[in-house]
């Protein structure tokens, strides 16, 4: 019987044993094909995080008992995840349980308890109320300004849609939607009006309809990251949220056209910000040869800009295509989407030896 009880020990042994070394070898064959988080991980210190996410999200309960709460840098940094994949939060656990490299990119191993859906999505919650995401954003900012990383030599100013879930309204709620109020038939049905986003507005823009918000960002016209950013509904005129955007530390600042006004040109000389916008014509006055070859250099530097939503729509598997619903929300989740995009922005740069 001893003999059978030591045979049978180290069986389990030596299954424990493979099992554990399968892990690494598998771990091992995952990052001969350098994923993109583990590239990240090796870049990024996200300990920079940590003062800011601990002081604003402290537990102060202090009941006894219960599931410890699980550590602040790994539910920001499962955020991230889910913000490059753009995926939902029953997705985000599934993926966690499900790929090695999720887990790699997490420092979680096989034995520890993962993040559960409703876990992600009250985490966010936190976020979003106390106003986070913008902080956590202009601290990375700040970080990168400090390493001489930004260098402030030029600003590109855009915008581009953000869809949302469309709304089936009648014709009467939506007019007044429009109007900024809440129709009658919604006020009286809380858990109704919790499903329908009355800040979303709809546009037309090139025979294309849009439902929903828009990103504006300012970006780095050398290194393509984004210093500043800000979220409208998609109705709002780009150049509406230009003084949000520029401040005195922009010299000169490149934008389409969209941006002209003696409005804008007089903000931007008022911050001594160089206007690198491009000219336009008007009825019965086109624009000059001379206009036309100053705009085509400049649009050499302003179409730099499309590259960043260029990656959110491709690599970031169409980050500004969005489930949540109202403003504060969107908002939240933009700047995470923005926050996620200079994360890897930045690995590139060190990859690549741009900086």
């Amino acid at each position: 019987d001893n003999i059978k009880q030591y045979q049978q020990l180290m069986q389990t042994y030596r299954g424990t044993m493979m099992g554990f070394f399968d892990f690494e070898f598998k771990m091992d064959d995952i990052k001969k094909h350098q994923p993109p988080l583990q590239k990240l991980n090796k870049v990024i210190d996200w300990e920079i995080f940590r003062p800011m996410l601990e002081s604003a999200l402290l537990n102060k309960s202090k009941e006894k008992g219960g599931r410890p709460p699980f550590d602040k840098i790994l539910m920001f940094k499962i955020i991230i995840l889910q913000r490059y994949f753009n995926i939902s939060d029953d997705q985000t656990e599934f993926q966690i349980k499900d790929r090695l490299s999720f887990m790699d990119f997490l420092n979680l191993e096989l034995s520890d308890k993962i993040p559960d859906a409703k876990t992600i999505w009250f985490f966010k919650d936190q976020l979003c109320k106390k106003g986070l995401t913008n902080k956590l954003f202009d601290l990375f900012t700040v970080t990168l300004n400090s390493k001489g990383i930004i260098a402030k030599e030029g600003s590109m100013v855009d915008a581009s849609f953000v869809d949302v879930p469309k709304q089936r309204n009648n014709r009467e709620d939506n007019a007044i939607i429009k109007k900024g109020a809440v129709p009658i038939s919604l006020a009286k049905n809380k858990n109704k009006l919790a499903q329908k986003d009355t800040d979303a507005r709809w546009i037309t823009k090139n025979n294309e309809r849009h439902f929903g918000y828009k990103n504006h960002i300012n970006a780095d016209k050398k290194t393509k990251l984004i210093n500043n950013y800000s979220v409208s509904n998609a109705s709002t005129h780009d150049s509406v949220e230009l003084e949000n955007l520029v401040n005195e530390t922009d010299n000169n600042l490149y934008a389409d056209s969209a941006y002209r006004s003696e409005h804008i040109e007089m903000h931007l000389k008022g911050i001594s910000c160089t206007s690198e916008i491009h000219e336009k014509g008007y009825r019965n006055k086109p624009l000059s040869e001379i206009q036309k070859k100053n705009n085509a250099g400049k649009s050499k530097i302003r179409g730099r800009v499309e590259h960043i939503f260029g990656f959110m729509t491709n690599s970031m598997n169409d980050a500004l295509h969005l489930r949540q619903i109202g403003q504060q929300r969107i908002a939240a989740t933009i700047g995470f989407v923005n926050l996620t995009y200079n994360l890897f922005r930045f690995e590139q740069l060190i990859r690549l030896k741009i900086v």
